[in-house]
């Protein structure tokens, strides 16, 4: 069974940091792309970062401005998003979501996380 769980997520205050973990089983880790997303209250979901699993490769939202940083364990099947500088409109719920190819539309991604609520006071 494919599991994508999703962890680190929590309250912070604006110009605080968090890392967010995705832990995955149930796949050939090497074999997918493995993406943040977060979805805020009222917004659709929007792709945050991704990493191929297999080259290293990362990818990031125009957003993102140099805030946050992927990053992956291989030997545990644990893809990272370290986030700096946090603002208020980073409040969401960010979701870990894996794919055959490297990508930030949510449509391209095949299996997904439960997600992990970031909440960012003022």
């Amino acid at each position: 069974e494919v599991q994508l769980v999703e962890s680190g997520g929590g309250l912070v205050q604006a110009g605080g940091s968090l890392r967010l973990s995705c832990a995955a089983s149930g796949f050939t880790f090497d074999d997918y792309a493995i993406g943040w997303f977060r979805q805020a209250p009222g917004k659709e979901r929007e792709g945050v970062s991704c990493i191929s699993s297999s080259d290293g490769s990362t990818y990031y939202a125009d957003f993102m401005k140099g805030r946050f940083t992927i990053s992956s364990d291989n030997a545990k099947n644990t893809v990272y998003l370290q986030m700096n500088s946090l603002k208020p409109e980073d409040t969401a719920v960010y979701y870990c979501a894996a794919g055959i190819k490297p990508s930030t539309t949510p449509d391209d991604m095949d299996y997904w996380g439960k997600g992990t609520l970031v909440t960012v006071s003022s």
